[in-house]
């Protein structure tokens, strides 16, 4: 019976093991953690966004320039086979009024159990507290159990889903870069994405409106746009509107610089509608509640504009053009342990159609080791099962071929 080594017990990991040991094949996986999957329990904290009910023509463009490198992995393991396997292994999905696709139980934890069972009736083994180190000179992975000197793991196949490098505590620390650089293969530097914008609140915005909500509003830079919502921290903006553009923010911001990012906080009426109800008199009211009866903006969203101007315009014309693109200041974003995800890793010309390093025949990359991007919204988990079958189903031509 042939034998695969996985190295990460992280959902790419265990999606590959799951399609390899369904054909029969002798898995085992091993995990430098205490337990499996962590960060994917942590993502299920607040409702465990599997993938998107959105067409396919409609869904992949969302990976931008990622696109075509794992498109036809996407489309090879679907959104609706993610679906289906998920209600498989018993756990009911729903879409949400955005689209989206959870689990009904609305955590990671019900789903993790249940696929864990099903590995274990397959005869996968997992072995916890276990570190990839690196080749031996047959080719064969190194592995230290429980930090003992590393020893040679005789197998026929070696698949690395060994995670980015965002929450680090959680275990996908990126110290494998220096092992693969070491090895001549190339790594593209890690970039915090999906995280928060860093902007100076003053200190009355910051302890009046610190996680407060920004429902409904689009935010702008270098002339991309992202409807969504945000959240005002003590530090930022966090939330799925300014996750999507934190990546080129994060590049654009390294080395200290600044960068400007405009908010639509009316995204959904022009300016024109916005600047004939700023018409209506004011009368007695203060100006936070004539803009919340007007417009119905949010206590937050009238704090943003009193900070971007302290002395807002009286004219309406200069005060929708403010409403419906107010500047902001942003002076980094949170770094790769707090960000969601990171941008970076192996490129894809490093590897074969099936996902195989180049450099070395039969061992197999997957998940957020290897060089893609994507918003939140469902397409994270997607792109991470799709690559972790692939190279399953990569593991599977080479050893029959």
């Amino acid at each position: 019976m042939k034998h695969v080594a996985i190295i990460g017990a992280g959902p790419a990991g265990l999606a590959a093991a799951e399609v390899l040991s369904q054909q029969g094949l002798r898995v085992t996986i091993f995990e430098r953690m205490p337990s499996p999957a962590r960060k994917f329990l942590m993502a299920g904290r607040g409702g465990l966004n599997l993938t998107h009910s959105e067409a396919i023509e409609t869904f992949l463009p969302r990976y931008g320039t990622s696109a075509s490198k794992i498109a036809r992995f996407i489309e090879a393991h679907s959104p609706v086979d993610v679906v289906s396997w998920a209600e498989g292994l018993g756990q009911e999905t729903f879409v949400g009024s955005s689209g989206r696709i959870f689990p009904k139980a609305m955590k990671a934890s019900p789903l993790l159990r249940a696929w864990l069972r099903r590995l274990n009736a397959h005869g996968v083994e997992i072995k916890l507290h276990h570190t990839w180190l690196g080749w031996s000179d047959n080719g064969q992975p190194l592995i230290s159990d429980n930090g003992a000197p590393a020893v040679a793991f005789p197998c026929d196949a070696t698949i690395l889903a060994l995670g980015g490098a965002s929450w680090p505590r959680l275990g996908s620390d990126g110290a494998w870069r220096t092992t693969l650089e070491e090895n001549g293969i190339p790594v593209a530097p890690f970039v915090a994405s999906n995280c928060g914008l860093h902007v100076d609140w003053s200190d009355h915005f910051r302890s009046r409106y610190s996680g407060q909500p920004l429902k409904r509003v689009a935010v702008t830079f270098e002339g991309e746009t992202q409807r969504g919502e945000a959240v005002v921290t003590r530090q930022g903006l966090e939330g799925g509107a300014v996750y999507a553009l934190s990546s080129t923010i994060a590049a654009r911001t390294q080395g200290g610089a600044w960068v400007t990012i405009q908010l639509d906080l009316k995204p959904d009426e022009p300016h024109d509608i916005v600047a004939n109800r700023l018409r209506r008199p004011r009368g007695k009211d203060s100006v936070a509640n004539w803009l919340r009866k007007c417009l119905k903006l949010s206590p937050a969203a009238i704090g943003l504009l009193r900070e971007a101007s302290r002395d807002l315009p009286a004219e309406p014309e200069d005060l929708a053009r403010l409403i419906k693109s107010l500047p902001l200041t942003v002076k980094g974003t949170s770094g790769l342990d707090r960000a969601i995800s990171t941008a970076g890793g192996v490129p894809f010309d490093a590897l074969d159609e099936n996902l195989m390093l180049k450099t070395r025949p039969g061992t197999f990359l997957a998940g957020e080791m290897l060089d893609w991007d994507a918003p939140t919204g469902g397409y994270l988990l997607q792109a991470t099962l799709s690559t972790g079958v692939a190279a399953a189903t990569g593991v599977l031509a080479w050893l029959e071929a």
